[in-house]
């Protein structure tokens, strides 16, 4: 008889790399056991556990929702609403992600949060899509979850439906869909959901994707697309739309990779690309990229702006950020606040440049007047816009700071600024344009846009929105401001700050969340 096979052992790299994840995994128990958190993968299971146990639907009208970024705010598919999903607050120690869901009456400026059995887990950086198929239905994908001292990140690779005629949450669970990411774009095109990019980060090691996948909402099957042609690096945070022939386009987003140990280098990306179906191809998997020569104003280049269609041919850009490297360590960073247009059939960029509403312009007199009359004439309009934020000149700074994760670490802190129009008598008028921001939500609803909350920097310190405007998409005379931005209500802590304020602060950030979706209900949750 011979000798029985031996099993093969492992090579000695993967020895060393089994060693290596236990030490870390053993090192990660220890820190959470210090900070009093569980495993975060625990903590979104028993979330998901204790959600399937809701029996009942409850409703409830609330304040304006919480300071947030990272979440969607989509348009009802047959109401007149938008619909807000997730995000995230930071306050300085702590984050919160939410998991509400919110509907605005547009009509009656009111919010309602709803509580449906089945909901999926918060998570923030996620992508939602609204079709009128079945009464309405809200599609989820992806996403990611964070412990409050972002210690620990969970990255999504479910995918939900939100049956809005039903009220009911039913998760997706079929093979084949993509990787568990966050800051992937999703666009719907006829039955089907496309997912493009995204990045996955675990603070070991970090992956930034550029693959696509489709999801068929009338099969509930997942499929891989089969690309060919000049394929766009891996990125996130980029913009994706749909044109107006059924080809998907990317624009911008960003990316970073190692140049050497602990230390990252990131890119913005300022290229364009758009994916054609094959010709001749009958599954329907079978794309081409091809890189696109982009025309009209030039766009400086940005990552984390948020977009949307306005038209079939034309879609809306607003705000993102741009970091200028000084060194390995320090960065330059600049938020935007311009409202850019894209024509998806000539590929050409063009700023919205908004009118002013008549009642606020200060015309001219032919006749000569008295310079004094003037300016009484022009303090009787302010006075008369006791509902509008004043607009203010900002000078945009430069601080260094140090780069933490590569992707959201910018600088710039502008209150809320204004556009100047010069009027056909020569005067010049300025016109209210919301501060520089980065991941708003954006959302048009019967040709009118809206625009909630985001984020920007200031020196250290990081300030996460909570107001709203809306946009006439036919008249562009001005922004209209819905819920002011009151900063000062907004506390950064500060790394010194004791626990027991800490934890204080915190509940208090969070409360306002909490007050909206469960003081002011009132209902038995069970």
């Amino acid at each position: 008889m011979g000798k029985k096979d031996k099993k093969k052992k492992g090579s000695g790299i993967e020895k060393t790399a089994k060693k290596t994840e236990k030490k870390l995994n053993a090192k990660q128990k220890k820190e959470l056991a210090a900070l009093g958190e569980d495993d975060i993968e625990k903590v979104v299971a028993q979330i998901e556990k204790e959600e399937a146990r809701r029996q009942k639907v409850i409703e409830a009208i609330v304040g304006p929702p919480s300071r947030r970024v990272n979440f969607t705010l989509t348009p009802h598919p047959y109401k007149n609403e938008l619909i807000m999903f997730g995000g995230e607050f930071y306050d300085g120690q702590k984050t919160v992600v939410y998991g509400d869901m919110l509907f605005y009456n547009i009509s009656k400026n009111e919010w309602t949060v709803i509580k449906a059995p089945g909901a999926p887990p918060p998570r923030c950086g996620h992508q939602a899509i609204a079709t009128q198929t079945n009464k309405g239905e809200l599609w989820i994908f992806g996403g990611e979850f964070s412990s409050p001292s972002e210690s620990q990140f969970y990255h999504y690779k479910d995918l939900w439906v939100f049956h809005i005629g039903d009220k009911k949450w039913e998760k997706i669970t079929v093979p084949g869909g993509p990787s568990a990411r966050s800051g992937h774009r999703m666009i719907n095109i006829k039955k089907n959901l496309y997912i493009f990019g995204g990045f996955h980060d675990n603070l070991r090691d970090y992956k930034y994707y550029n693959d696509v996948h489709v999801f068929n909402m009338e099969t509930y099957t997942w499929s891989k697309i089969e690309t060919s042609g000049h394929l766009p690096a891996p990125r996130s945070g980029c913009i994706i739309l749909p044109t107006p022939e059924n080809k998907i386009l990317v624009y911008g987003g960003y990316s970073k990779e190692k140049i050497r140990k602990d230390v990252d280098k990131g890119q913005v990306h300022t290229d364009m690309f758009l994916l054609s179906p094959e010709k001749n191809d009958q599954t329907g998997l079978k794309w081409k990229w091809s890189i696109v020569k982009q025309s009209g104003i030039t766009i400086s280049p940005r990552c984390s702006a948020s977009a949307i269609l306005v038209q079939p041919h034309l879609a809306y850009m607003f705000g993102g950020v741009y970091d200028e490297e000084d060194n390995d360590e320090e960065l330059y960073g600049h938020f935007f606040n311009d409202l850019v247009a894209l024509n998806l059939n000539k590929l050409q960029w063009h700023s919205v440049n908004l009118k002013g509403k008549s009642d606020n312009v200060v015309k001219t007199s032919r006749r000569k007047a008295k310079v004094d009359e003037e300016e009484e004439s022009m303090d009787e309009n302010d006075d008369n816009e006791d509902n509008k934020e004043e607009p203010t000149k900002t000078t945009i700074s430069k601080t260094v700071i140090t780069d933490d994760d590569g992707i959201f670490t910018v600088t710039l802190g502008p209150a809320s600024v204004a556009n100047k129009v010069i009027t056909p008598d020569e005067q010049t008028v300025e016109i209210f344009t919301p501060s520089p921001r980065i991941n708003p939500g954006l959302a048009v609803k019967y040709n009118t846009l809206y625009l909630y909350g985001g984020m920007f920097e200031d020196g250290d310190k990081q300030y996460t929105l909570n107001d709203f405007y809306s946009l006439d998409c036919k008249k562009l005379d001005e922004w209209v401001t819905i819920t002011k931005n009151d900063l000062s209500s907004q506390e950064w802590l500060e790394s010194g700050t004791s626990e027991s304020e800490s934890e204080s602060d915190s509940e208090e950030d969070n409360g306002k969340d909490d007050d909206n979706n469960e003081e002011e209900m009132e209902v038995d949750d069970n």
